[in-house]
């Protein structure tokens, strides 16, 4: 049973136990999440994604639908996450020096936030790139998944400012 009186951690009680947050009592509100990372590779390998010659397929269109449905797996995947309805995922690849810079926008109209959904749809475009680029090279590296902005909620807009 949850305790009255809220806890510094949100998802832990007063006991120090793990709880899902108690969201009954929040404003629905559209809520937008922006998310990053990087997966680097070298030169050879950003060549044969470029010229669509990775043996498995077009690397872009599989790592943006493989985004878009990990977003959709959030609270299967992550203990104590709300299923959300979402009104869009978008995912976006793009290749920059040393790699390759993904990119991901999550959209609901709910009582609780995407941003895990935008991480989500981030890392799991990347682990996709990874896997569909592994026979070409093994040394990749992803790096830098990072929240760069939300809004909407209680705690208003969060705009990352390292970016």
């Amino acid at each position: 049973m949850p305790e009255t009186q809220e806890s510094q951690l949100t998802h832990v009680d007063n006991n120090g136990e793990a709880n899902m947050v108690d969201i009954g009592h929040k404003s629905v509100s559209q809520r937008i999440a922006r998310a990053s990372g990087f997966i680097t590779m070298n030169q050879q390998t950003l060549e044969l994604v470029k010229a669509n010659q990775i043996q498995k397929g077009d690397v872009f269109s599989v790592a943006k639908i493989a985004g878009i449905l990990s977003a959709k797996k959030v609270d299967a995947l992550i203990p104590l996450c709300h299923s959300l309805p979402l009104d869009s995922v978008f995912v976006e690849c793009e290749i920059k020096d040393g790699g390759i810079l993904v990119r991901a926008e999550a959209r609901t109209t709910s009582k609780t936030g995407v941003e895990m959904e935008a991480l989500m749809a981030v890392s799991i475009s990347c682990l996709t790139i990874y896997d569909m680029c592994k026979a070409s090279q093994k040394d990749m590296n992803i790096e830098n998944i990072r929240l760069d902005f939300k809004s909407g909620g209680q705690s208003g807009t969060y705009v990352r400012k390292d970016k």
